[in-house]
């Protein structure tokens, strides 16, 4: 019996070809965007539970009180980590301290390489669950040591067994290889992590490292944790929150409100926001949206098939009454239907696996995954075929319900208007269809006026050919000055100069700072860089008042600060310049000389921060290079190169634009932002096969009506009008719903972000139009070859 069913529905598709093909298209649309987005929820969800102690395991943070906000950091200083595990130490079973992932320079023979690694306590391995390939994971309790990833031991060593050989890490270290390790998934915040060395040899072979040993205030290292397996995060939490606070100066204490706590690695990748101490999300609002997003694109999928079903309902009505007086029940009636729409939904599937397989790889670059369609795992197939089921019966229950319940004496007769009966709820669904189609236009358009209006932001400096090297060898320090004589006679080059941190980044943030006529209780927190005297005239920055470091004046090298804005609004002056500074709530009078437009070096949706600028050759770790616009950029990099592996033969030259590592400051949004166009752009494209049907069928339906107005002058346009106007007024509808839900919802959006745009009401007005357009382009295809049929054709049939 469920065959047969099977078999007429199967011929009922091959009848009615216009039918199938625009259901089974906007079916596997539907399904295809579900599947990927559900694959991307999926990856998302499971980000980080590739390590097999994933519930036990977390990173100490800290809440901290500065300018009167709370603020949250990773940056932890060197001595809580030995406080835990004396003090606490049946609490953990693991607690590994660590420095902030960073590029260093790998050498084996003659080959060099920048990778990114971290310098670890012998803990990771097993904390992180390493799995080892070559050699063992206890090998970082060798202080010369050094663990590589299985993607960097095939550069450097090829298929050769690499354990033993001897590397030298940034010109100054050397290690020996004691282990390869398989890398670590995609998914992971440690995916980048090419090699793993100890952190012994860290802290042996950097000064400011052993400097910072026993001072509390030094937050500048990162440490995890893994807890012992009857231990609770919350209790351990309520133990170790005053545990810095214990350790900081009583007045400072009471000013900073420092608080330990363990924030497990479950909420790491998607609640990563903070606000005032408050964990405010991240991720996950991105995993609802795209959630709804999948959600209303299979809805939208549904409602084709089920007007197109209730439109086809006056050819099938016979059909009906027909199988009702030969005996047919209702209950076979409506398995009939729902085999009808379950073959169609069986169908959709196979050609949206089809679909995914072909573009996940443009979807992964999008998306920046590295997903692949799972054939191999059961619970695939299970959940596929039961999504697949779910489908068929949504997209089959109207049609089933309604057809099912004509009464065969009536529909015989012909005294049954069934294509009036259907049209409230087939107008219904489709104003529900463009209310969804019309809100993500709206949405599309917002994403990318909000990423447009942080893009035309004022950065304060000029990115334009702007080059950023860092000084990851002992060489570049040693041999700056000649480093910058010898670029500045290449002729390609404008000016050089050092910095302590990227213009892109801020890299310490420090409290302590008093200043004259400051009479406030509470303490700032300024962003700090050190620079030298060029830095300024490389990057361009501006100055509303006073002047610049110059070597002409050699009290700047000891005793001169330079502002930003932000920093001389925060000291309240009105004249800053001359204005005296001390640092640390002590120390040498410091005097600042200059104040300079805010320049933006962290998030273009965040205010400014205050930002001090001194000079210190001994802090800097990047060169910055300002190239000359009259040369071309292939001939300037090579002359630059050259200085370079002239004075640093033993590293690779690594070298960024400022330009582009600004641009990445805008990648999460884009990233968001393409993905929304191309979801919406589908949900219209199946909402437009929803028309394209619908119009069809009222075509067919009217075809004598249009007959006889042409024979009494009905022009063309006043036929397209006439089958243009019900579908008008439905989507003017649907843009009624769909701007203040829009506004509602969007402006609950763009509050996550300081320096956000406003939705003005032509983004309102232009998605409004272009949804009519789009109706319009839709349905006059069909709308206009009904027209200008000859009548003769229309009346033939009478």
């Amino acid at each position: 019996m469920i065959f047969n069913y099977f078999k007429i529905a199967w011929r009922g598709l091959r009848n009615n070809t216009i039918f199938s093909v625009i259901n089974i298209t906007g079916l596997a649309a539907g399904a295809g965007v579900v599947m990927l987005i559900g694959m991307w929820i999926y990856d998302e969800l499971h980000f980080n539970r590739y390590h097999k102690n994933y519930e036990h395991i977390a990173q100490v943070m800290r809440h901290s009180t500065s300018n009167d906000e709370i603020s949250t950091r990773e940056s932890m200083p060197i001595p809580l980590r030995d406080a835990l595990g004396n003090k606490y130490q049946d609490e953990f079973k693991h607690i590994v301290l660590a420095t902030p992932v960073a590029d260093h320079i790998l050498a084996f023979a003659d080959q060099k390489f920048t990778v990114k690694g971290r310098f670890m306590e012998p803990a990771t391995p097993e904390m992180l669950s390493f799995e080892m390939l070559r050699g063992s994971s206890a090998g970082l309790k060798n202080l010369s040591s050094i663990m590589l990833s299985e993607s960097l031991s095939k550069t450097l060593f090829s298929d050769r067994d690499p354990v033993g050989k001897t590397l030298m890490i940034d010109n100054k270290m050397e290690a020996i290889v004691t282990g390869v390790y398989k890398d670590l998934p995609y998914n992971s915040r440690f995916r980048d992590l090419a090699f793993v060395a100890p952190w012994q040899l860290h802290l042996s072979n950097n000064e400011s490292a052993q400097k910072a040993q026993q001072n509390w205030g030094r937050n500048s290292f990162e440490i995890y944790v893994e807890i012992a397996g009857n231990a609770q995060i919350a209790s351990i939490n309520d133990k170790i929150r005053n545990i810095v606070r214990d350790h900081t100066d009583p007045k400072l204490a009471e000013m900073r409100k420092p608080e330990v706590f363990l924030y497990p690695m479950s909420r790491w990748h998607l609640h990563s926001e903070w606000k005032n101490g408050v964990n405010v999300g991240g991720r996950i609002q991105f995993v609802w949206f795209f959630g709804t997003i999948a959600g209303f694109v299979l809805l939208l999928a549904c409602i084709n098939f089920m007007n197109l079903s209730t439109a086809r309902s006056e050819k099938r009505a016979k059909e009906v009454g027909i199988r009702k007086v030969v005996g047919s029940a209702r209950s076979q009636l409506m398995k009939q239907f729902f085999s009808e729409s379950i073959l169609l939904a069986t169908i959709g599937f196979v050609f949206a696996l089809i679909l995914v397989e072909f573009t996940l790889p443009f979807f992964n670059e999008l998306a920046d995954k590295r997903m692949s369609l799972m054939w191999s795992e059961p619970w695939f197939w299970i959940t596929g075929l039961g999504f697949t089921l779910f489908t068929g019966l949504i997209a089959g229950s109207y049609p089933a319900l309604y057809l099912s319940s004509f009464r065969p004496i009536k529909v015989l007769r012909g005294t049954v208007h069934l294509g009036r009966f259907a049209a409230t709820p087939r107008k219904a669904l489709v104003i529900l269809q463009f209310t969804v189609s019309t809100s993500l236009i709206i949405g599309t358009m917002v994403v990318h006026n909000q990423i447009q209006f942080a893009k035309d932001r004022p950065v304060g400096y000029n990115r334009d050919g702007l080059l950023i090297i860092p000084m990851s060898t002992p060489e570049t320090h040693k041999h700056y000055e000649s480093i910058r004589s010898e670029l500045l006679e290449t002729g390609v080059v404008i000016d050089v100069a050092a910095s302590q941190n990227p213009t892109t980044e801020v890299w310490d943030t420090r409290n302590g700072f008093i200043w004259s006529g400051d009479d406030s209780n509470r303490e700032t927190r300024f962003a700090t860089m050190a620079v030298t005297h060029e830095y300024g005239k490389t990057v361009g920055w501006k100055f509303s008042a006073g002047r610049d470091f110059s070597k002409d004046f050699s009290t700047d090298l000891s005793t001169s600060l330079v502002l930003n804005a932000a920093a001389a609004k925060e000291m309240g002056f009105e004249n800053p310049i001359g204005q005296s500074v001390w640092w640390g709530g002590g120390g040498d009078e410091l005097k600042i000389i200059g104040v300079i437009d805010d320049m933006l070096m962290t998030s273009p949706y965040d205010p400014v921060e205050p930002t001090i600028f001194y000079l210190n050759y001994d802090n800097a770790n990047f060169i910055n290079v300002k190239i000359d616009p009259a040369a071309g950029a292939h001939d300037a990099l090579a002359r630059i190169g050259n200085v370079f592996k002239k004075y640093n033969p033993s590293a690779p030259f690594d070298y960024k634009f400022a330009e582009q590592e600004y641009a990445l400051k805008f990648a999460g949004e884009e990233r968001i932002g393409k993905l929304t166009n191309v979801f919406t752009a589908l949900a219209i494209f199946i909402s437009c096969l929803g028309i394209f049907g619908l119009a069809s069928f009222i075509a067919e339906q009217r075809t004598r009506e249009i007959g006889i107005r042409k024979i009494l002058g009905a022009s063309v346009f006043s036929l397209w009008k006439l089958l243009s106007r019900d579908f008008v007024w439905l989507v003017l509808i649907s843009c009624l719903i769909a701007i203040p839900v829009s506004n509602y919802l969007l402006g609950q959006w763009l509050l996550k972000y300081q320096y956000r745009t406003e939705m003005g009401w032509w983004i309102f007005a232009i998605a409004s139009a272009g949804a009519l357009t789009i109706t319009l382009l839709t349905v006059s295809f069909q709308a206009i070859k009904a027209a200008v049929v000859h009548p003769a054709r229309s009346l033939k049939v009478e």
